[in-house]
């Protein structure tokens, strides 16, 4: 009797690991063609970053729904320390990309997550975070101005550069969908110091509004000269006129005597 019950136990035993086996493998992540880990819902982006040995970011993109909107977490993993934290916010859009930088040169890296709006513009947002060891510190990056706002399509091309971002973008002339391209860039360039973003204007000189301006004052030029009288005609006419009353006066005095 004994061995029966124990038999009895032995296959529910084995019914049970083969019931969680199936259950993880269904639940694994499945791999593509590539060779890349497929996520799970509700994630939608991953991307692990090594800053420095033993120093790990892990940053998701998360949701359910349409991907318009979301929410990012960045799990900082520090084995040599031991330190283990995790940062997340509200997310507008796609994440597209993710940086890793030291702008400030201070030693401490930068997580810069750049997530792509879907809107008439389909803009970018950056959102940016300093680490000092298990902390994080969000640096507010700064936005377009309303002049540059109404030159701006999106098209973004973001990218480090010598220690700073660098980030450039085609300009539009015009509103709406009737905006046409002209032709031009815009570069703008991100520095970082005491936890405060800086940004310069590097664009190449638009030559065409250069041109224009140019042609513009050579056509001023023109109307006020063709507007300003003749100096060597006004003199003529004065030289004549002076003439024609001497001789007038001329003969005159000679009818008189006579």
């Amino acid at each position: 009797m004994f061995r029966r019950y124990s038999y009895v136990a032995l296959i529910v035993c084995c019914l049970a690991i083969a019931a969680c086996t199936q259950n993880e493998k269904q639940s694994a992540p499945v791999a593509n063609s590539l060779g890349k880990a497929e996520l799970m819902a509700p994630f939608r982006y991953h991307k692990m970053i090594e800053s420095s040995p033993g120093k790990y970011f892990d940053v998701f993109g998360w949701g359910r729904g349409k991907d318009s909107s979301g929410a990012y977490m960045i799990l900082h993993s520090d084995s040599t320390g031991k330190q283990y934290s995790n940062t997340s916010g509200d997310l507008e859009g796609s994440i597209i990309d993710i940086f890793n930088t030291d702008m400030n040169m201070d030693g401490n890296p930068e997580i810069l997550i750049e997530a792509k709006a879907k809107d008439t513009t389909n803009h970018i947002n950056i959102y940016a975070y300093e680490f000092r060891g298990a902390k994080s510190n969000k640096l507010n990056f700064p936005k377009l101005t309303d002049k540059t706002k109404k030159t701006y399509r999106g098209d973004d091309k973001i990218y480090i550069k010598d220690g700073s971002l660098i980030r450039e973008f085609p300009t539009y002339d015009g509103s709406g969908k009737d905006a046409k391209p002209t032709g031009q860039k815009k570069i703008l360039q991100y520095a970082l110091r005491d936890g405060e973003f800086s940004v310069k204007d590097i664009s190449p000189e638009d030559t065409t509004s250069v041109k224009k301006a140019a042609v513009k004052n050579i056509d001023k030029k023109a109307e006020v000269k063709a507007d300003k009288p003749n100096s060597s005609k006004k003199k003529s006419t004065k030289t004549k006129k002076k003439h024609k009353e001497e001789t007038h006066s001329k003969k005159k005095k000679h009818r008189h005597r006579n």
